[in-house]
C-alpha cells in the first residue's frame, strides 16, 4: 500500500511539471529556408503551386513513396488540395489558402495523424539578380505535447530544418531542368 502511494505522489508530481513547465516553453514555432533558383519564376511557380509537380520534389513523398495521395481542385487555385496517409508519414493535407502568381503560394498545412496540428506554410519567389530565391516557412503554435515534443527533439528547426534544405534543393534540380 505505501508504494502504491509512492507510485501515485510521483505521478502527481510528474503531472504537474509537465503541465506547469509548458507555460514555460514557446507557444509558437517558424522554420524557414531559402535557396537560390537560376529558373524563370512561372516554373518555380507551376513546380509548388500544382500539387502533382510539388509531389515530384516533396521530401516526405520521397520518405514514403507508398503513401496513398490524393489531388482535387484546380491547380495554383485556392481550394487545390493534396491529401495524403501513410504508415510512416501519418495522415494529412496541403491546401492552397492564398496565391499570387509567380510570387507566393499559402497553404494550411493540416496534419491529421499521428497528432493533429495545423502549420501556416508559405513558399515565397522574389527575383535575385538572374535567379529567383525561393523562401520556404512554416510556421504554427505549439500546443501542451508539441512543447515537450521540440524540447525534448532540439525544437522544429531541427526536426524539419534539413528536410527543407533536401526539398529545396530538389525543387531547384527540377525546376532548372525544366526550362
Amino acid at each position: 500500500m505505501k508504494f502504491l502511494k509512492i507510485l501515485l505522489a510521483i505521478i502527481v508530481i510528474l503531472v504537474i511539471v509537465i503541465i506547469a513547465g509548458s507555460f514555460f516553453l514557446p507557444k509558437t514555432y517558424s522554420v524557414s529556408r531559402s535557396i537560390k533558383i537560376n529558373a524563370p519564376d512561372s516554373t518555380i511557380y507551376r513546380n509548388i503551386a500544382d500539387f502533382k509537380e510539388f509531389y515530384k520534389w516533396n521530401p516526405w513523398a520521397k520518405m514514403e513513396p507508398s503513401a496513398k495521395v490524393n489531388f482535387s481542385g484546380t491547380p495554383a487555385e485556392p481550394g487545390h488540395v493534396y491529401e495524403w496517409i501513410g504508415k510512416e508519414t501519418g495522415a494529412g493535407q496541403m491546401k492552397i489558402l492564398k496565391v499570387e502568381t509567380n510570387k507566393l503560394v499559402d497553404i494550411d498545412l493540416f496534419f491529421k495523424e499521428p497528432f493533429e496540428s495545423h502549420a501556416d506554410t508559405k513558399f515565397e519567389i522574389q527575383p535575385e539578380g538572374p535567379a529567383n530565391k525561393v523562401t520556404w516557412t512554416m510556421s504554427g503554435e505549439n500546443n501542451m505535447i508539441s512543447k515537450w515534443m521540440c524540447l525534448i527533439m532540439g525544437g522544429m528547426d531541427k526536426m524539419i530544418g534539413k528536410d527543407f534544405e533536401t526539398g529545396l534543393t530538389d525543387l531547384k534540380k527540377k525546376s532548372e531542368n525544366t526550362q
